[in-house]
């Protein structure tokens, strides 16, 4: 860690929806070669891998199922939630409802999320 780094304190984040495309996007960012640039100085209270072992917990634990993650999936690449007033969306509304406030609960345990 430098010394840059030990200065600046971890950024909780917003909410569970605040997690997720986080993860999402750094996922991405890790696997496109671009784990080591940072566009902020922000660091975050958890690591990639933390979310993804808690978010494989939870679906091993039966608290996630494969729908929501599959509509957590598929949102987050879109990088918005899905809409309950669009009527091709409001199931899909309902499972990251769901999903988020399971990832909420969760991730507010860790202390990763602000009370």
């Amino acid at each position: 860690m430098t010394q840059l780094q030990a200065n600046i304190s971890a950024e909780k984040f917003q909410n569970a929806e605040q997690l997720w495309f986080w993860f999402l996007y750094s996922k991405q960012m890790r696997e496109n070669n671009f784990g080591r640039m940072r566009a902020t100085p922000t660091r975050r209270p958890c690591e990639v891998l933390d979310v993804e072992t808690m978010i494989t917990k939870l679906y091993l634990s039966g608290r996630l199922n494969d729908e929501q993650l599959c509509v957590m999936k598929k949102f987050g690449d879109r990088r918005r939630a899905p809409h309950q007033h669009i009527w091709g969306e409001n199931r899909a509304a309902a499972m990251w409802n769901s999903a988020m406030n399971v990832l909420d609960i969760a991730a507010r345990e860790r202390g990763w999320i602000d009370e």
